[in-house]
């Protein structure tokens, strides 16, 4: 495999002996701002895509620096029964907070590829105690986002092997439940035209059809096929516009039947995307989704509505967003690591955006693994 020109330089920047802080200045870490487990869980799923990618020795050993304080963060934020708490300020102290089933999906998640991933019995012991104890906490996931995690999670304990401890019926039962209660949402809600599973389309919405691909992936079944494959044509034509120009949903008020906001756009939702349409590619071999994953890639190297990069490549960093008047300067940990998974996610089905520093162009080709 070539090897790969993506800089993680920015992330250890980020990175200090506790973990993954949330916010930057610019691209001076604002430590007063503390960290969330939500990015020190997105962290260690990145360190695992690279690492499955990566020849470079001494890259993949910085990768497994990082990985460790990654995985103790998570370890130590997992509350006594099975959750997760979000976050926490500078000197280690709780901050007050709702309970989220989004972090607990993202948690679970990065919790079950660091056990099928990593080959190290002892750092795999740490991810299984996790799942361990994730376990009775994952019966009460709510929210669809926490839903989808938690039907991913799932797929990958079935299917790649689950620690002693964590019952095989149960994940299936879970799995089954979960998936169940996605097809129900999208039912409620669509109609003729309007293929989703809520109302409105608002963050991480790739997430929901990616899913439902992982599940059809391990237990094809019709309706799930009908509904992720619906879910994400609507959802890509909805983040597609002039020239096929990747345009995320705006968070200045989201998409609905009768207005859809264009500003601010978050590299988060362009990368959950990618990661439906690498699962869409996987389960059917349709090519179509290959280029949707290389109109991702290319929004973070300035093919998007500013005409502006977003990614720094010299380092690895990326904007916190795009909005009418530019990318968003401040380069923190969620919009870094969705230029980092995005990168990861187009290179392990061998797309390629090849950029130009010197004059800000690109091209892009659909063969290779040089990102």
């Amino acid at each position: 495999m070539a090897p790969s020109v993506i800089k993680f330089d920015h992330l250890e920047r980020m990175t200090d002996d506790t973990g993954l802080l949330e916010h930057s200045l610019g691209r001076i870490p604002r430590r007063r701002e503390g960290y969330s487990t939500d990015d020190n869980a997105r962290a260690i799923w990145a360190c695992l895509e690279w690492l499955a990618l990566l020849d470079d020795q001494e890259t993949k050993e910085r990768l497994y620096r990082l990985l460790d304080r990654y995985l103790a963060f998570l370890l130590w934020a997992q509350n006594d029964d099975g959750t997760f708490h979000n976050n926490f300020f500078f000197d280690r102290t709780k901050e007050e907070e709702t309970p989220s089933d989004d972090c607990f999906g993202r948690s679970f998640w990065a919790a079950a590829l660091a056990y099928v991933r990593l080959s190290d019995p002892a750092r795999r012991e740490a991810a299984a105690d996790m799942l361990r104890r994730a376990m009775p906490a994952a019966w009460e996931l709510r929210s669809l986002r926490g839903v989808a995690w938690g039907v991913a999670t799932c797929g990958v304990l079935l299917t790649e092997g689950r620690p002693l401890g964590v019952d095989q019926e149960e994940v299936a039962a879970l799995a089954a439940r979960l998936e169940e209660r996605l097809l129900a949402a999208y039912w409620e809600h669509a109609g003729d035209d309007w293929h989703w599973y809520e109302p409105e389309l608002t963050y991480a919405n790739g997430v929901l059809p990616w899913a439902l691909w992982t599940a059809y992936r391990r237990a094809p079944r019709d309706e799930v096929k009908e509904v992720a494959e619906k879910s994400l044509a609507f959802l890509i034509e909805k983040m597609s516009g002039p020239g096929g120009v990747i345009r995320p949903v705006g968070n200045r008020g989201w998409c609905s039947r009768r207005y859809r906001a264009d500003w601010d756009q978050q590299p988060l939702d362009v990368m959950k995307l990618a990661l439906a349409a690498r699962e869409a590619y996987w389960a059917t071999d349709d090519e179509r989704y290959r280029g949707v994953v290389r109109r991702c890639l290319a929004w973070f190297y300035g093919q998007n509505d500013g005409n502006a990069p977003l990614a720094d490549p010299s380092d690895g960093s990326c904007c916190d967003g795009l909005g009418p008047n530019g990318p968003n300067p401040n380069r923190g940990a969620e919009s870094t690591l969705s230029y980092l998974l995005t990168a990861a996610i187009a290179q392990s089905i061998s797309v390629e955006v090849v950029v130009d520093e010197s004059i800000n162009n690109e091209t892009v080709r659909m063969a290779g693994t040089r990102v």
